[in-house]
């Protein structure tokens, strides 16, 4: 069987094939095909079942293209991946979910089905919890929508929170003044600060108090009201931090609150805020549990196996 997709133009065509026609032999290995561009026709051909999918695969992505996109290995290897699990996932209601940010990107985009439910969740929801292994864009994503919430006035500022707890080193008294002390704890939520915004219009909002970057204990005693307030590794968080974090929300105000419950840093036998959040909120309405899995990690391939191989070795305990 064969099947031709038309491209529209040689840009189009070298975003599709990638460097050295990386992208295209990627597909053609996972669905057992082969394929010819010619005079802008892309020929695929083999048995039925591969060349129908892999067609879908292109077919997605080039919808991706037409809109502005620049296709990554990821976007395909999730594209497959999808595919041939024959998940009913529209691909391009996936990667064409822009969220603006006034930075050096223009804008950010989901990279799969889990991570676009993350974003609708925050969109539709005053409260929502984001459960997942790492890499999967959590606070990433959750800063990508409080910038846009400041970006179009929907909050007046933003406040970042991270509890202050040494990830299984003991660091000893750091030198400095409050903020060198603290700073090493919050440094990754800086990091996906300075990735979308601009360096100088980041010192200026923290001057001006627009955006705050806290440990979680500076929280007690605030009432938050037109804010975009997330707690960020919430599975370091105690019970008790965590009904006082949630009781701190205001009127017009959201919270996203993520962690990931396999890799918490709180001494031994003691309970995650995070873990009893689940089982004492799950049943109140506008609440959201969005859990993201090792298929939405979007960093190195490599990362995903890592997540799998510790999952199994715990289950194997």
């Amino acid at each position: 069987m064969s099947k031709d997709i038309r491209l529209s133009n040689d840009s189009e065509a070298r975003n599709l094939l990638g460097n050295h026609d990386e992208n295209i032999k990627l597909i053609e290995k996972s669905f057992g095909i082969g394929s010819v561009l010619r005079a802008g026709i892309l020929r695929l051909s083999g048995q039925e079942d591969g060349v129908s999918k892999a067609a879908g695969v292109i077919e997605a992505l080039l919808i991706t293209i037409r809109a502005g996109n620049q296709i990554k290995k990821q976007d395909i290897t999730y594209a497959i991946k999808s595919i041939k699990e024959d998940k009913k996932i529209k691909l391009h209601d996936i990667y064409l979910d822009r969220v603006e940010v006034s930075s050096k990107k223009l804008y950010v985009v989901p990279k799969s089905n889990g991570q676009k439910a993350y974003i609708d969740g925050i969109r539709k929801h005053d409260i929502v919890f984001c459960i997942g292994p790492a890499g999967t864009g959590k606070t990433y994503l959750a800063m990508a929508m409080a910038i846009n919430a400041l970006k179009k006035k929907i909050v007046s500022r933003i406040i970042l929170a991270r509890p202050a707890v040494e990830a299984g080193e003991k660091l000893g008294y750091l030198p400095g003044d409050l903020n060198d002390k603290i700073n090493p704890y919050l440094k990754p939520m800086y990091d996906a600060l300075y990735d979308m915004v601009e360096s100088d219009m980041i010192h200026s909002y923290i001057q001006r108090g627009v955006i705050e970057v806290v440990p979680l204990a500076y929280m007690r005693g605030r009432t938050l009201n037109d804010s975009f307030v997330i707690l960020d590794e919430a599975q370091n968080s105690t019970p008790e931090q965590m009904k006082m974090f949630l009781t701190r929300l205001g009127f017009d105000s959201k919270t996203v609150i993520t962690g990931d419950i396999t890799q918490s840093d709180l001494p031994k036998g003691s309970v995650s805020g995070l873990v009893e959040a689940q089982s004492i909120l799950k049943n109140i309405d506008g609440i959201k549990f969005v859990y993201l899995k090792g298929e939405d990690v979007v960093r190195h391939e490599l990362v995903q196996e890592i997540i799998k191989a510790y999952a199994n070795a715990k289950k194997a305990e």
